[in-house]
């Protein structure tokens, strides 16, 4: 990750959030593609050395992305984003949760309410802020110590790489 460019996370346990601002080097319909066509988000959307791959994905309000990671060892924990409201190269939101093949939700894993909002800026770089709410205090307690930021900021990184090579 270049540190020229924004990296803030912040949790707020006083509203069950989490805070999340990166920049990228590269322009905002890039950043945009990379963050809702499935197949540039099974480039970089898990921390490595697992990899993602999509299942499904309707990018749309209502529709819904069902994806897996998978570990090296081929263990595979499926996920889905459920989309509320897309403004296409604005921002986007939708619930977030682990689920099985099917794509029926994990009831002990917390789910979250994803808020992503981009704007491009001058320096040909795109920030993206991210806002994640959960239900409790102990839904984000319990996320924060499954280790969602080290393994967010991997994935960011692996996002980096891609633009780079992107961009060059």
């Amino acid at each position: 990750m270049s540190t020229r460019f924004l990296f803030d996370f912040s949790v707020n346990k006083a509203d069950n959030t989490i805070h999340i601002k990166r920049e990228f080097a590269a322009d905002l319909d890039l950043v945009w593609e990379a963050w809702t066509n499935p197949e540039l988000l099974d480039l970089w959307w898990a921390p490595k050395p697992y990899r993602t791959q999509t299942k499904s994905m309707d990018f749309s309000e209502g529709g819904y992305w069902h994806y897996c990671m998978i570990s090296p060892e081929n263990e595979v924990h499926w996920c889905r984003a459920d989309y509320q409201k897309v403004e296409p190269k604005k921002s986007f939101s939708g619930l977030d949760a682990f689920c099985d093949e099917n794509g029926t939700v994990v009831q002990d894993i917390p789910r979250s309410l994803w808020n992503n909002v981009f704007a491009e800026k001058t320096n040909k770089a795109t920030l993206v802020e991210i806002t994640i709410s959960y239900d409790s205090l102990s839904d984000l307690e319990k996320v924060v110590e499954m280790g969602f930021k080290e393994g967010f900021s991997m994935a960011l990184e692996n996002l980096d790489q891609y633009l780079e090579t992107r961009c060059q």
